[in-house]
């Protein structure tokens, strides 16, 4: 066992409220696990030797804001190191939203605590026992919530946070919610949320995580969808010293509809690594997952993509698709699509290219009279882009777009 998960388990015996029943549960599968090494299958390609022996603070006095981003009226709801900053009680809420922080023992909470547990591996039970913070947000039946919720995760220099997010969505409900992740300091942050979608309700769902430097950041999103519910999420990453994330979506009811686009710029020597698991139980789903990836000079990006076809889940369709760029030799990608399908009557596809830069094409467009930087941007950064023009939101797309074509500018002057 190592140092910093033994220190995990002698702080989570002091968590006592009302979720101590869940953190007991989940403190007795931490104390079996074994620590993640290369012959593990879900972490072969990503080392955590830089966890092992972490010593960070768990407590922390920053004061941080939400980031304005024009023409996005937004409910902000900001974690500062783990703290929620923001006073509940002074959010001015639409009728049929309820948001309520963690501590507060709520029927919303216990009800997706039971409906939607994400696959627990190792930092996903060190959130179960840690995570004291965190929000309760609950759509009530009918309920279409035109603002939308923007939960802002900062980590700062030297701090351990944990935080944890319960969203359930009422029958016929609408909402937008975003989880908008950064840091740049030496810092370790897990984070996870847990979607709860009733029938005919539809989430419009935004993930960023926007961590850089030597921040550890490892969380995950996970969604259970009901008959005739429809998920469009979009997930957007930086690499940092280490960012792992995991994104479940479990079909448990017919006719469900889930989109999942996600895309990942790594600087030299940042680490990315996207596990996502699609889980079709029930017929007539139809699920869409796009994957696009640039990877910088020695950089390091792994994408396990799966989708499970159930033996009852016939009139499937699912498509999965995982498409990389690098920048030089010494990026590197470990891309496994898998399709497991134990139902005959579906069409489900899936695949995966990793290309470098054409530079024939670049020739081409430099003997044009366009200048280099130009070019690279017209040959290399649209495959993201796209990704991005095809979020509905279209303040966040604005807002995004020319970030992560200065990223790719600069990462293109490191490789």
């Amino acid at each position: 066992m190592s140092q910093w998960l033994a220190h995990v388990i002698e702080r989570a015996a002091a968590v006592d409220d009302w979720l101590s029943p869940v953190r007991a549960e989940a403190l007795a599968k931490l104390k079996e696990q074994t620590w993640p090494g290369r012959r593990t299958e879900a972490w072969r390609y990503t080392s955590l030797h830089a966890v092992e022996d972490l010593s960070l603070a768990t407590e922390s006095s920053v004061q941080a804001e939400a980031p304005a981003i024009a023409g996005l009226d937004a409910l902000d709801l900001v974690f500062v190191d783990g703290r929620l900053t923001t006073p509940l009680a002074d959010l001015d809420l639409p009728e049929g939203l309820t948001i309520r922080a963690l501590t507060d023992k709520s029927e919303a909470a216990e009800h997706v605590f039971t409906k939607v547990k994400p696959s627990h591996h190792l930092f996903g039970l060190v959130n179960d026992v840690l995570a004291t913070q965190g929000v309760v947000i609950d759509v009530a039946q009918d309920a279409v919530i035109e603002r939308p919720i923007r939960v802002v995760n900062f980590a700062s220099d030297n701090v351990e946070s944990h935080t944890r997010v319960l969203v359930s969505l009422g029958k016929n409900a609408k909402a937008t919610v975003i989880e908008h992740g950064s840091g740049t300091g030496h810092s370790l942050n897990t984070a996870f949320a847990e979607y709860d979608i009733a029938n005919e309700a539809r989430l419009e769902h935004y993930r960023f995580a926007l961590h850089q430097g030597d921040a550890i950041h490892v969380g995950g999103s996970h969604f259970k969808l009901a008959n005739k519910s429809r998920l469009n999420s979009t997930l957007i990453g930086y690499g940092s010293q280490l960012t792992r994330l995991d994104v479940d979506i479990i079909h448990a009811g017919e006719h469900a509809h889930a989109k999942f686009n996600n895309a990942y710029l790594l600087a030299p020597k940042e680490h990315f690594d996207l596990h996502s698991t699609i889980e079709h139980a029930m017929p007539n789903g139809t699920t869409e997952e796009n994957a696009r990836g640039i990877i910088g000079d020695k950089a390091k990006a792994v994408f396990n993509g799966r989708i499970h076809i159930h033996r009852d889940a016939q009139k499937t369709l699912a498509e999965l698709n995982n498409r990389n760029l690098l920048l030089s030799r010494g990026a590197q990608i470990n891309t496994k699509p898998e399709l497991e399908i134990y139902a005959d009557d579906v069409q489900c596809a899936h695949g995966a290219t990793v290309a470098e830069i054409d530079e024939e094409a670049l020739y081409y467009l430099l003997t044009r009279g366009i200048n280099k930087q130009m070019a690279l941007v017209m040959l290399n950064f649209g495959f993201v882009q796209e990704l991005v023009f095809d979020m509905p939101n279209k303040a966040l797309a604005d807002w995004l777009q020319p970030i992560l074509k200065q990223r790719f500018e600069d990462m293109m002057e490191r490789s």
